[in-house]
């Protein structure tokens, strides 16, 4: 593992905000496509929200990796040890999140008997038989972890910007991608 440095590495940022960006575009359409009549346009949107969720998925699989073997930058001297701790918890949480929110969709998608399929070129497999019980399960699931996403990454949002706006540490510089990255 390396040394941890000053600032996120440029993989880590762009990681980080094509994720976030992701998540912040597949949330929405979520809750649009929900209500649509069925239609080829609803099955055609339904499609790009997998899209997004699967990418997310791989994406965040290559961030764990690389967060794995590249150590993150410090937490300021500054943050008590109890922030400390809620920072840490709050980064295993929506890592979590980011896993179990697409995967969730997925068996979703498998219970209903709708195989996803990737940039619609890809088909993956469906992780469970079609069941429409456990599909009703699964999508009260998926509901409630994409909502739990969202808030969670608007909450870690809310305390980045305390931090550079009232604490003036540079927490959220050393993610910006313009603005004080040390290794690359």
């Amino acid at each position: 593992m390396s040394q941890p440095s000053a600032a996120y590495t440029s993989t880590a940022i762009a990681l980080h905000w094509l994720i976030a960006l992701l998540i912040f575009l597949a949330f929405p359409v979520g809750l649009y496509m929900a209500d649509l009549p069925a239609s080829p346009g609803k099955y055609a949107i339904y499609g790009y929200h997998k899209w997004a969720g699967i990418t997310v998925l791989a994406l965040v699989l290559i961030r764990v990796v690389w967060r794995a073997t590249h150590r993150p930058p410090e937490l300021p001297a500054s943050m008590g040890r109890f922030e400390q701790v809620l920072a840490k918890a709050g980064h295993h949480t929506l890592y979590l999140l980011m896993v179990l929110t697409p995967l969730s969709g997925w068996l979703f998608s498998s219970a209903r008997g709708h195989q996803t399929i990737w940039f619609g070129v890809l088909p993956l497999p469906d992780l469970v038989p079609k069941n429409d019980a456990l599909g009703d399960i699964l999508h009260e699931s998926h509901e409630v972890l994409a909502w739990l996403i969202v808030l969670i990454a608007l909450g870690h949002a809310a305390v980045a910007l305390k931090h550079h706006f009232i604490e003036k540490d540079g927490v959220l510089a050393r993610m910006l991608p313009w603005g004080g990255r040390g290794v690359k």
